[in-house]
């Protein structure tokens, strides 16, 4: 359990609010949150930032349990956790069970339309052989370009099993029909682009899905050492069709072309909460709703997490110093908690 005391500014807050009277409360006093995080990186500075400030807010914090999206959907639902803050929609919704928001709810946009996702290559690469989408790794040449364990295939720097960006892209290589010319790499994510980095840092060519926020975009920057390319054409997943007009972006800084069929929607990240928990405790839905994380910082936490701060203390550290910076708008959520308590 993590325990801190609340700040100046709080104090301040209270006595606005009439809390610091004699005989009142803090609106978390004497309850405990259970959060979970997700598996990737970029979620943990997120859920760092979210459990400090409900700890402000008087609320006990337990450690957030790391889930896979499909059990933390089935989990919150059932309510055996109270929330998370690493939901992606669109993307998300097919992992959804069967009558989800009849016991939970999603609630505020951290990031909006901002967590954008795709198919990145060596940017000098992408210029020698003209490649602009997956249908260019056909070409033996381009495949033997990139083929760096021998099995005749381009090798990608995919997603782990249970993400949801896994289902996309095996659908992807199925309806373009890849399965003979690319070699989908599932394994841990950090490790297998970490093998990727060192391959192009020793003059290799190396292919990769990435997504924003992640450390990927500061190590490979596109549009200096790599490039988005795009899909051949959209065909969205069944449960992604009512979104496909937005798996094409524009103005993507380091795109082959302009707008970009990615092939993947861009998504908020939105807070993901069980319905019992959010009207047990209106101060903490309130701030499930108001919270907001900008993209590059969200990013530059990641960066340093993947260069060695990846202690529960480092994540606890950077989310601290992330509000002590933005102080004055965690304040006024603050103030809107308490008001709704």
């Amino acid at each position: 359990m993590r325990n801190r005391t609340l700040t100046v500014a709080l104090a301040a807050l209270l006595a606005v609010a009439g809390l610091s009277q004699a005989g009142a409360h803090l609106p978390g006093e004497g309850v405990t949150l259970r959060p979970a995080v997700a598996t990737w990186q970029d979620a943990r500075p997120v859920e760092a930032i979210f459990s400090l400030i409900f700890e402000e807010l008087g609320y006990q914090v337990q450690d957030a349990v790391s889930l896979q999206n499909p059990i933390f959907y089935q989990s919150v639902a059932l309510g055996d956790v109270d929330y998370w803050n690493a939901g992606w929609f669109p993307l998300h919704n097919a992992q959804l069970p069967s009558g989800f928001f009849d016991t939970a709810s999603i609630v505020g946009t951290i990031v909006e339309k901002g967590a954008v996702q795709g198919y990145l290559v060596t940017r000098t690469a992408a210029e020698e052989f003209g490649i602009t989408t997956l249908e260019d790794f056909k070409r033996p040449e381009v495949k033997a370009a990139f083929d760096r364990t021998g099995d005749g295939r381009a090798d990608l720097v995919a997603c782990p099993a249970g993400w949801g960006c896994e289902e996309v892209i095996e659908h992807h290589l199925d309806v373009y029909d890849l399965r003979d010319h690319v070699n989908d790499l599932k394994a841990d994510y950090t490790a297998s682009f970490a093998d990727a980095l060192a391959s192009y840092r020793g003059g290799e060519n190396v292919l990769y899905y990435t997504w924003t926020p992640n450390f990927t975009v500061f190590q490979m920057v596109p549009g200096e050492d790599s490039v988005w390319i795009g899909v051949p054409e959209i065909i969205p997943t069944e449960g992604q069709e009512a979104v496909s007009e937005f798996m094409t972006v524009s103005g993507l800084e380091g795109a082959v072309s302009d707008p970009l069929e990615m092939g993947f929607a861009a998504n908020d990240i939105q807070n993901v909460a069980n319905n019992d928990f959010l009207e047990a405790n209106p101060a903490a839905a309130t701030i499930l709703e108001l919270v907001e994380i900008d993209l590059v910082d969200i990013s530059e936490m990641t960066l340093r997490i993947n260069d060695g701060e990846d202690s529960d203390a480092a994540v606890q550290a950077m989310a601290a110093e992330w509000i002590e910076e933005n102080r004055g708008l965690v304040d006024e959520w603050i103030a809107a908690a308490l008001a709704a308590h």
